[in-house]
């Protein structure tokens, strides 16, 4: 049988005429091998996990894109898990030792694991990287979430804002830390500027358009209302542009957005926005995962890069005189 696999996978040690006889017999008998034994026999699945919060929006779908081309390119099948709040969240933590038959390692996008759970993951013997969160033990791919918002809030306090409105969501419904860093970078810009944060301009928009739509529709009834909102994505900021719009009202005159992500569309709505390489970060989440699982593990934690690109949604504050 050892002679028979060298001469079938085309290893030395096998002579001329024995390879030979062992090529015929196999097409004599249509033999193809068996790619899912041949991966249990060397120990491993050549499958990585991906879990993601929600799968149908624009960011998930993008990081998604870049880890599903480098793992492919690699060898690697990619499986997708949904892990939004609540029981499905427990659900998809309790089947660690499932994980681990199934998948050789898990990439995390914006999902944050607790001690006891990383201590599981470990001893299901799962290679683990995260995206979007940071862990002091795990390799991981981030943007400094907390400079980036920090350095698109004083572009609107350069332009003259002093009423900021932040549109972000309640970082108590969910197991991820980048809404409390972008919420930190608007604190530092607005404390920066000697600008105090009202608290009535700070509402949640679920980082959907439609959320975004809703959330500035709330402050546009504030008084007196913001003349700058910062939203903590591309697509809130998309919704918050269509609610000043419908209310009458001009962006920038009236209220400057600025969006975070650089969406596909945001070159489109002329958005101000902070760009941050989404498809790159899954590619590179996903070349540390398989370094990790071939026994080369790469450098624990990987900052992307951010840019602030400013269009034409935000402008000069508007004077009373104007």
């Amino acid at each position: 049988m050892a002679t028979v696999s060298r001469a079938l996978r085309g290893l030395p040690n096998v002579a001329p005429i024995t390879r030979a006889k062992v090529q015929l017999e196999a097409e004599r008998l249509s033999y193809r091998p068996d790619p899912h034994a041949s991966r249990l026999a060397a120990g491993r699945t050549h499958s990585v996990g991906m879990a993601v919060p929600e799968l149908g929006r624009w960011y998930f779908s993008q990081v998604v894109a870049g880890a599903r081309d480098t793992l492919y390119s690699h060898g690697y099948d990619l499986l997708l898990f949904g892990v939004g709040n609540g029981e499905e969240r427990r659900r998809f933590v309790r089947q660690w030792g499932v994980l681990g038959k199934r998948v050789d390692g898990l990439l995390l996008v914006d999902l944050r694991l607790d001690t006891d759970e990383l201590v599981d993951v470990h001893s299901a013997g799962l290679h683990l990287v995260s995206v979007g969160d940071s862990y002091d033990n795990l390799p991981s791919v981030t943007v400094d979430n907390r400079r980036a918002a920090a350095i698109a809030v004083r572009h609107l306090v350069s332009l003259g804002h002093r009423l900021i409105a932040l549109i972000g969501e309640d970082d108590h419904q969910r197991h991820f830390s980048v809404p409390q860093f972008r919420r930190c970078g608007w604190l530092d810009a607005l404390a920066e500027a000697g600008i105090a944060p009202h608290p009535e301009l700070e509402v949640p928009g679920n980082f959907t358009v439609a959320g975004g739509y809703c959330a500035m529709t709330q402050l546009l009834a504030c008084t007196p209302p913001p003349t700058a909102v910062f939203a903590m994505s591309d697509e809130m900021a998309m919704g918050a542009i269509k609610a000043v719009r419908d209310h009458g009202l001009d962006v920038p005159g009236d209220v400057s957005v600025v969006g975070f992500d650089d969406h596909d569309l945001a070159h489109i709505m002329d958005l101000t926005t902070v760009r941050q390489p989404v498809i790159d970060s899954g590619a590179r989440a996903a070349t540390l995962l398989i370094e990790a699982i071939g026994g080369h593990p790469g450098a624990p934690h990987d900052i992307r890069p951010t840019e602030l690109i400013v269009r034409a949604s935000t402008g000069p504050r508007r004077t009373v005189t104007e």
